[in-house]
């Protein structure tokens, strides 16, 4: 059992890994600072990348499930209720997230035939897509941090196999921490800000793949 749970970890820190190259082919480009609006940083974005992003993005997001199980097998001893509800909220995250996403090379794609569209058939396209898609991801954060509040929640009840500590390494304090680097260093955020939620999740798996191989007994 003790394999299983470690390769369900190993499978989420390659998800993290495999979706933000992914995503970071789907976003990335030199010019993304200062080109956000209508989603105009996609005109520097190859149709290359598109393509390969959208793919190795969509095939291994469900990776992400699997090391929701992880998180779950490392909660369960501490409270098996609440440990189901945090892999629960896990799985509907990325169901959400794997919607949005499978719909950003297709956007990019609009953006780069914009000059081909009407301007006021392209703005509508856009607007509809911002109420449709783009939404998504206000549910995703809401998801992340009900996620947080109970992952923390958890541990901090005691007699999971996390130390108590690893409660604020929780995924929504990690976001606002990749966050807050976009913004205090720009230069630096504009490689991971693109991929800010597989960065969380690096971060997240990688801690929990470290105190799952030291930790032998649950805490207390």
């Amino acid at each position: 059992m003790r394999d299983k749970i470690f390769l369900a970890g190993l499978f989420g820190l390659l998800a993290s890994i495999s979706v933000g190259i992914g995503e970071f082919f789907l976003h990335y480009s030199p010019q993304i600072i200062g080109n956000a609006d209508n989603y105009q940083f996609f005109q520097f974005v190859s149709r290359h990348h598109l393509i390969a992003g959208h793919f190795l993005a969509v095939f291994t997001i469900p990776f992400y499930f699997v090391g929701y199980y992880h998180i779950y097998k490392m909660l369960e001893h501490g409270n098996k209720k609440l440990a189901a509800i945090v892999f629960g909220l896990g799985i509907f995250a990325f169901t959400i997230g794997g919607f949005w996403i499978t719909s950003r090379a297709f956007l990019g794609t609009i953006v780069h035939l914009q000059n081909d569209i009407d301007a006021n058939i392209y703005q509508k396209i856009l607007d509809n897509y911002t109420l449709i898609s783009e939404s998504l991801v206000q549910v995703l954060r809401v998801i992340i941090l009900l996620l947080s509040i109970f992952f923390s929640i958890t541990i901090l009840k005691g007699g999971t196999y996390y130390k108590k500590w690893m409660a604020i390494f929780n995924p929504i304090v990690l976001l606002l921490f990749v966050f807050a680097i976009y913004f205090i260093a720009p230069q630096i955020g504009k490689y991971i800000a693109p991929i800010a939620m597989n960065v969380v999740h690096f971060i997240l798996f990688s801690l929990s793949l470290y105190q799952f191989k030291n930790i032998n007994q649950p805490s207390v």
